[in-house]
């Protein structure tokens, strides 16, 4: 046994002794790992017809189910389900607002909204998904793939009577149908269809020829509309790039199309007859359409037909804009330097509700109202929430008196709540999705920070200093940086559950007495277009060293132990983290990559991936040293510090192949002394499994433990 990893196994096991001893003495409020996989994650709100019940799911490590909000009882909670494998999305209320129906095993099941027994609407052989009610209640559509419950052989479009059962197939298509939409007739469905998944195999020389790796190419598919009952169906415009489709009233569709290279946004109207669509608006941007996906920028009906909303960014920040659905000029209704996303019209069509951040606020949001009223030239806002938090995905109660929406700050992770839509309302608190032994008074609060990243750029960032940390004395530090490029932190708890378990996490981690800071390097959202399309042509050059050069900053802190600062970084993060132990060998003390790309030209030459990184950076052919400084696998020779590396073997976002690919280069360089592998069978991205998210957390635990507070020598 070499000295490095005896002296790794005798710290780990002195640590062990000393976490031993804390746990016997602590109290029942200390934050553990086990007690972090508790926190549950709220989402897919629905408001009953009578606008006294709210319906979501609840989500624990993966296993989603049904529960209900009572409104008129001080917002007590029923659970609807209990499935130990959970439910699907795409849950819907009756018309009545007596039963609750949800997708479950391929199948429609129902439960009465007062509680008790799920059972089936139907049980068939074949799956049936993207079950969608009509807008009258008395039916469902539905895609049933045409090879049964075996190898499925394209799909078909089928439509359904919730009252007898009788069913028809109303189109089919020999690949694959999705999207389902009904008109607000109910007279005609809107579906896509013809997109193919193609699978490709391979086997490179550093796997083996015994493990087959799968690369996924998905075909663009086709907009139709067809009757209700059934008949020829209509094309609607050309194949592919489609998305956010809509419909503006019974014979007209609104819908989006991205370019292929990411420069062009178009919103087009497309009357249901078929014909040429007209464009509405188009955004062409110099770099590439940034604003992020979950923003809802795509063009959105009022409920009379009337306008049409949407988000642009053609003054350099993200805001609401309404223009009318007949055609015209849109008209800007926010302005100023924050980020307005996820606008929900009124069901009157006279007020649009959207949540923003605030100047200067990058990791606080709030909710808007926008009233555009007959003449969006005249728009007024009106902020219905305060206070320091991130409000988000407002959604009108059915009498458009209330929002519900979900709530995140430094002590409260996401859960749901409702406020009236006039200024100074109180909101009323839905769920609680902590468990009761956290002790809530205990986290601590991030501070909003800058400090001098690449090429001199002011880079902002969260610094996370523990509770009555002596601070005459040197702490160790570690460095987060989020994934997804194109994501940010938040003032507390993050939005989404892929990244609030990892706020969670660090939570933990300060208890044990660690540091840590959150940079957004540029690429970053919540700052503006100009900070997100930085990284045009320049990925894993001033990005990275933005994230990285948050060591500088940190070793400038009289508190910090500039000696014990690790980094670690999911997908995006993780491709970051490892430049970071390449680039600046000796300034990280230890590194956790999770699932990070390890070299862009691998990356691009994936077909899910390869538009999206080319509209960034171009081809390999055409910016190789972009592609170079993108390539921290070529560059492992200069490790000279612990990585542990940690991947699922269902990842498609960051392909398990480019873990495989890292572990190989390091062992060929001779470098297996430094390197820590886990791989997850069955694992996605995101880690979300509860055994999963054990041993993943305590793994990293033991790391930094033993690399930054042991004083480990190399």
């Amino acid at each position: 046994m070499n000295s490095y990893i005896l002296a790794s196994f005798l710290a780990v096991m002195s640590f062990a002794s000393v976490a031993a001893s804390v746990q016997q003495v602590g109290d029942s409020h200390s934050l553990t790992i086990e007690k972090l996989i508790e926190i549950k994650h709220p989402s897919n709100p629905q408001w009953s017809p009578d606008g006294q019940h709210i319906l979501f799911v609840w989500d624990r490590a993966s296993v989603s189910n049904l529960y209900l909000a009572d409104l008129s009882s001080h917002a007590q909670l029923v659970a609807l389900t209990s499935f130990p494998e959970g439910v699907g999305s795409g849950a819907f209320w009756s018309h009545d607002g007596q039963t609750v129906y949800f997708p479950h095993g391929g199948d429609l099941w129902q439960v009465a909204a007062t509680g008790g027994d799920p059972r089936p609407v139907w049980t068939t052989p074949a799956p049936e998904n993207n079950i969608v009610l009509s807008p009258d209640g008395s039916r469902v559509a539905f895609i049933r793939p045409s090879g049964g419950s075996g190898m499925p052989h394209g799909a078909g479009l089928f439509v359904r009577s919730l009252a007898d059962g009788t069913e028809s197939q109303v189109a089919h298509d020999d690949s694959s149908i999705g999207g389902v939409s009904w008109s607000p007739d109910g007279a005609h469905l809107a579906y896509s269809a013809g997109s193919k998944t193609i699978h490709h195999d391979e086997a490179p020389a550093y796997s083996g020829a015994k493990i087959i790796y799968t690369v996924t190419e998905r075909t663009p598919g086709q907009l139709y509309v067809v009757a209700a009952v059934g008949g020829e169906p209509v094309a609607i415009g050309t194949a592919g790039g489609f998305g956010g489709t809509r419909w503006v009233d019974a014979t007209h569709l609104v819908f989006d199309r991205q370019s292929s290279d990411y420069k062009k946004r178009t919103i087009y109207v497309s009357d249901i007859s078929g014909g040429t669509p007209r464009v509405a608006h188009e955004d062409v941007e110099e770099k590439f359409w940034s604003i992020p996906g979950n923003a809802g920028d795509a063009g959105q009906a009022s409920p009379d037909g009337r306008w049409i909303a949407f988000l642009s960014d053609r003054d350099g920040w993200d805001h609401l804009y309404v223009m009318p659905a007949s055609g015209g000029e849109p008209v800007q209704i926010t302005k100023g330097h924050f980020e307005a996303w996820r606008p929900q019209w009124s069901h009157d069509s006279i007020r649009i509700a959207f949540d923003a951040n605030e100047p200067d606020h990058p990791g606080d949001r709030h909710l808007g109202i926008a009233t555009i009223g007959n003449d969006p030239s005249h728009a007024t806002v009106t902020i219905v929430t305060t206070g320091r938090g991130t409000n988000i995905a407002p959604l009108w109660s059915p009498d458009d008196k209330n929002l519900v929406y979900q709530h995140t700050d430094a002590h409260n992770s996401a859960d749901l709540y409702v406020v009236g839509t006039t200024a100074n309302s109180s909101p009323v608190r839905l769920s609680d999705s902590m468990p009761p032994s956290m002790d809530r008074s205990a986290f601590v609060e991030p501070q909003f920070v800058h400090y001098q990243g690449a090429d001199g750029a002011q880079v902002p960032g969260w610094l996370f200093v523990p509770k009555n940390m002596d601070r005459t004395k040197k702490h160790p530090v570690i460095i987060w940086i989020h994934g997804d490029g194109i994501n940010q932190n938040y003032d507390g708890w993050h939005v989404e559950r892929n990244y609030a378990v990892y706020y969670s996490f660090h939570q933990y981690l300060l208890q044990k007495g660690y540091i840590v800071f959150a940079p957004d390097y540029r690429g970053s959202i919540g700052y503006g277009r100009d900070w997100r399309d930085a990284v045009y042509n320049d990925i894993g050059d001033r990005d990275a060293k933005d994230a990285w050069m948050a060591a500088n900053y940190l070793k400038t802190l009289p508190y910090v132990d500039g000696d014990r600062i690790g980094v670690w970084g999911l997908s995006y993060g993780g491709f970051f983290t490892l430049i970071a132990v390449t680039d600046q060998p000796a300034l990280f003390r230890a590194a956790v990559d999770v699932a990070g790309v390890v070299d862009y030209e691998m990356y691009y030459g994936d077909p899910y991936h390869g538009g999206w990184t080319a509209s960034r950076i171009g081809t390999p052919e055409q910016n190789p040293q972009v592609y170079a400084n993108a390539s921290p696998l070529s560059h492992m020779d200069r490790l000279q510090r612990p990585l542990l590396v940690l991947a699922g073997t269902a990842d498609v976002n960051v392909p398990y192949l480019e873990s495989v690919r890292l572990v190989d280069t390091i062992l060929k360089l001779d470098k297996g002394n430094l390197l820590t592998f886990m791989m997850y069978p069955g694992e996605f991205h995101y880690f979300t499994r509860e055994h999963v998210l054990r041993d993943a957390w305590h793994r990293v635990d033991d790391f930094f433990q033993v690399n930054l507070q042991g004083g480990i020598a190399h």
